[in-house]
């Protein structure tokens, strides 16, 4: 279900608004994947209630739990109150996890384990509270290739991508122009001549790159710059290739994977299942 094309983008957009569906938005670094979540929200059944947006690359691993799921007065030292945690925060509205691979794997499991009871358990207590939200999930990164590496879980992917949707790149899109018309800053409008410029490259860092260039040229266009020679200076400076960045720094550890194996009766493929991987992955995890 994933688009192709500019049009059927807008239109998958559309119809998900029109559900309570957990998305999973994919696409390059860029490509407005938050801009994506935030119009799924303002066009859906729980517009008018929260947006919780979270940056999951952003969130220390040793306070997830807590940010997530909140926590109790006492919890730990310096927890002087009771924090509700993201979740919470987005009861009634949405949850948007931005860079969603990011996330550690204890915290998988958390995220997991809500999604199915629909609760969280804040740190310190040992009662739980429901919770109703949307999630909507974002990443640039190839999922599958990172479950197929034991750094994301199989069973988690499959809940958060109930609903996949793939932003195209901007040099795969045919909307560059009005794109560049909403973006401009500038005292006089936008000639043709500079949108013929604009559509002559690549914009490997897509939207957010074009943003950054149009207001650089609304700032320096008043002092005799032309757009040309901004663009120059841009891509001669961009000229590196795009490359898949390192898998997150973290992975399933040998003793975790035995503590599994060893708690399904030595059954491999039940152990995999459980962890959330592949079988292959596994017996290419406790290989290395």
């Amino acid at each position: 279900m994933s688009m192709d094309g500019n049009l059927d983008f807008k239109k998958m957009l559309r119809i998900a608004a029109g559900s309570d569906l957990p998305v999973l938005i994919t696409g390059e670094s860029g490509t407005g994947k938050e801009v994506a979540a935030r119009e799924l929200h303002a066009l859906g059944m729980r517009r008018g209630k929260p947006f919780v947006a979270v940056n999951c690359g952003a969130i220390s691993a040793g306070i997830a739990e807590s940010l997530f799921c909140g926590h109790v007065r006492g919890a730990f030292t310096g927890a002087n109150r009771e924090q509700h945690g993201f979740v919470r925060a987005a009861n009634g509205g949405t949850l948007f996890l931005d860079e969603v691979a990011e996330l550690s794997p204890e915290i998988q499991k958390t995220l997991l384990r809500t999604l199915q009871e629909r609760s969280v358990m804040p740190v310190g207590s040992q009662r739980e509270v429901r919770v109703d939200f949307r999630l909507i999930c974002a990443t640039h990164r190839d999922l599958p290739a990172l479950i197929e590496r034991g750094f994301f879980r199989q069973d988690l992917y499959f809940r958060l991508a109930a609903l996949p949707i793939k932003i195209p790149p901007l040099r795969e899109r045919d909307d560059l122009r009005s794109i560049a018309k909403s973006l401009w800053r500038g005292q006089e409008p936008l000639s043709e001549y500079n949108f013929d410029v604009l559509q002559n490259y690549s914009w490997p860092g897509n939207i957010r790159q074009l943003k950054n260039v149009l207001e650089r040229y609304a700032l320096f266009k008043k002092h005799g710059y032309r757009l040309e020679a901004l663009l120059k200076s841009e891509f001669e400076q961009c000229n590196f290739s795009l490359k898949e960045p390192p898998p997150p720094q973290y992975k399933l550890g040998a003793d975790e994977i035995n503590e599994e194996i060893r708690g399904c009766n030595g059954n491999k493929s039940h152990a995999a299942k459980r962890l959330g991987i592949s079988r292959g992955s596994l017996y290419y995890r406790l290989g290395k």
